[in-house]
């Protein structure tokens, strides 16, 4: 066999040479084909991975949180609508909405048309009660002066006059305020026509520094009174001021020496002032009118003694002939006090309740306001934000507000004369509460024993 030639070496060089080459080529295109083979399927599968997560987190950022709002809104407003409709008694006419804070006392004006309000935010309004179903009320208001935190009201002068009872860091004061000479530029659209009042008479520390519980104002028209309006404060401690309506003078000064007071009235007619404490017994004043209309004394001339526990508190009837007393010891007391305590004639007790209203164990709660109807028929009691209204004859539950304020009843008080509504002339008892609200009732209808 013959050895290779040089040209046929150098010709196999060649040829060998083009096959590498040839095989690095095809083995890069591969390799390259390969690799973007497997970037394209990890960029198929990112694809693949974002648009789901795109789908789950952007479509309920346009479509699924506006829905989210409105069913909340929606449920929402029902559950306020059902709020409502818990909260409506068919005895409930109307709300006087506006107070800033817990009204903290009311009163109506004799004629029965105007209702003053005082309230934790240092104001006192008067609305005017032209209907009591109205949609809004025409009043004006008063800014207290600054420090002082109203604590009762009372009318002591017409249906203008009005005497407030603050408390402050200093003690209590009374303000009494009346028609001014205001002309009608400082008149606003709610109130156009009604006069604004300024103080007439005030006193200061009257109770020292012992706040005023309550502020009772009556027509004295007993035997030779002179029809002048009298006021009676009663303080936290153990004493009770007669005051006159008009001239703010202090006309008697009554010490219970009962270690404290829970409140005190005067009978309409203006003849007897009752204390009750935190005792058992009731003790009743009378006050002594001179033959020119005068006050010339205050005198003790009865004790009402039955209860077994601490008298809550009392009203008088209309004709301020009886007296009805709310004990802790769970019993409602109807007293006679037309006697002759002169001859040493007790008052007797004519009628004798258990209170009605008990607890979720059955225990009784003891009310803490009264206030007779001015027919004498209907008894309107509270209990925290309860309220009941009885039979006076039989102490049978006529109606019960379980929740007639969203707070305490702060106040109760029958307006002394009807009021028109929608046509017809109806009974009214306005109640006031912690949740800055007054509302007014019409009686519910009594039905015979």
């Amino acid at each position: 066999m013959e050895p290779h030639s040089p040209a046929a070496s150098t010709f196999l060089g060649l040829s060998v040479l083009p096959i590498s080459i040839i095989s690095i080529i095809v083995g890069s295109i591969l390799v390259f084909f390969l690799f973007s083979d497997h970037f394209r399927r990890k960029k198929s599968e990112v694809q693949t991975i974002e648009k789901p997560e795109a789908s789950t987190t952007r479509r309920p950022q346009k479509h699924s949180q506006p829905t989210s709002k409105k069913s909340q809104l929606k449920s929402h407003s029902h559950a306020s609508e059902k709020d409502q409709i818990k909260r409506h008694h068919p005895l409930d006419i109307n709300t006087l909405k506006g107070h800033g804070d817990a009204v903290e006392a009311l009163c109506f004006s004799f004629d029965g048309r105007n209702l003053a309000t005082v309230c934790a935010d240092g104001v006192l309004r008067v609305f005017k009660l032209d209907d009591a179903s109205s949609k809004s009320f025409k009043f004006w208001r008063i800014n207290l002066p600054a420090g002082n935190h109203p604590t009762a009201v009372a009318f002591s002068d017409g249906a203008s006059g009005l005497v407030v009872a603050t408390q402050a860091l200093s003690g209590s004061s009374l303000y009494m305020y009346g028609e001014g000479n205001t002309k009608a530029e400082n008149e606003t659209k709610q109130q156009p026509k009604l006069p604004l009042p300024e103080i007439k008479w005030e006193h200061h520390k009257v109770h020292d520094k012992r706040a005023i519980l309550t502020l009772v104002g009556t027509t004295a028209t007993y035997g030779s009174a002179d029809g002048s309006t009298i006021i009676a404060s009663c303080s936290e401690g153990t004493d009770i001021i007669l005051w006159h309506g008009k001239s703010g003078k202090i006309l008697a000064n009554v010490d219970t020496n009962q270690l404290k007071n829970n409140m005190a009235t005067i009978s309409p007619n203006g003849r007897f002032i009752a204390a009750a404490a935190f005792t058992a017994d009731v003790k009743v004043w009378e006050i002594v009118y001179s033959k020119d209309g005068s006050v010339k004394e205050v005198s003790k001339v009865m004790q009402l003694k039955g209860h077994k526990s601490a008298v809550t508190w009392l009203c008088f009837a209309p004709n301020s002939e009886q007296i009805i007393t709310a004990s802790k010891d769970g019993t409602l007391r109807i007293w006679n006090i037309n006697v002759r305590y002169h001859l040493d004639e007790d008052p007797k007790t004519l009628k004798f309740f258990p209170i009605p209203l008990c607890d979720s164990k059955g225990s009784t709660l003891f009310y803490d306001h009264l206030s007779l109807s001015p027919d004498g028929r209907i008894l309107a009691a509270t209990h925290g934000s309860i309220l009941q209204w009885l039979c006076a004859e039989t102490g049978k539950v006529l109606d019960t507000a379980d929740k007639a304020h969203e707070g305490d009843i702060t106040g109760i008080a029958w307006a002394p004369r009807t009021i028109p509504m929608g046509g017809e002339l109806v009974t009214v008892l306005a109640t006031s509460g912690a949740d800055k609200k007054v509302k007014l009732w019409v009686t519910p209808s009594v039905h015979p024993s």
